[in-house]
């Protein structure tokens, strides 16, 4: 399955807020469809499946990848739920999201895509870099790199920056110091549901 490239409002009334995917807020409060006003009881399955989805639209990433991420998750020990949801707010692209050098994570893929970050010192193009405790993620030293990063920083998608990131404005430099702690990571979501929909497939 490919990376999703729809209507994002539409994915947002069936899931509800999702502050990576799109700033917009829905303007009907039930789900997309023909059917979206019914009121249907959700099957277990069906409640899992959603957290699920969750994960995959709010950070962009394909069924193959989510899957890599919860294998990698459990090899690593404690709780996989929340090492799952580690391993995806410390990928570049939301790394930069979260600094505010793109409005949504699609906008800070792009950002990382066109190469116009630096990781300690070099070019970095792939979103899902994995950052670590002491990298230091930097602008590229071109203009236009410089004020598309500016232009961002002006209208950042979400408020504060997690405490695990520090960063100077001036010279457009941000370090990782830890790695994020769960009350940091803003997506509404029981991770537990996600580990219990994977280990019914698996």
């Amino acid at each position: 399955m490919s990376r999703y490239r729809g209507p994002r409002l539409r994915v947002v009334r069936r899931l509800g807020d999702l502050p990576g995917l799109t700033r917009k807020s829905a303007r009907k409060a039930y789900p997309p469809g023909q059917h979206g006003q019914a009121r249907k009881k959700k099957s277990e399955y069906g409640i899992r499946l959603e957290e699920k989805q969750k994960l995959r639209y709010n950070y962009g990433v394909t069924e193959r990848q989510l899957l890599r991420y919860v294998k990698k998750a459990r090899r690593a020990g404690g709780s996989t739920g929340q090492v799952i949801l580690q391993q995806l707010e410390m990928r570049l692209d939301n790394t930069a999201f979260r600094l505010g050098m793109g409005p949504t994570i699609p906008a800070a893929r792009q950002v990382v895509n066109h190469g116009h970050l630096t990781v300690n010192g070099r070019v970095v193009s792939i979103p899902s870099y994995q950052c670590r405790p002491g990298d230091v993620i930097g602008v590229r030293n071109k203009e236009a790199s410089r004020k598309l990063v500016e232009s961002n920083l002006e209208f950042p998608g979400l408020a504060n920056i997690p405490a695990h990131l520090e960063f100077d404005k001036g010279k457009m430099e941000a370090k990782v110091n830890s790695v994020i702690e769960r009350e940091w990571i803003a997506l509404n979501i029981n991770e537990l549901l996600v580990v219990e929909y994977y280990s019914r497939q698996a």
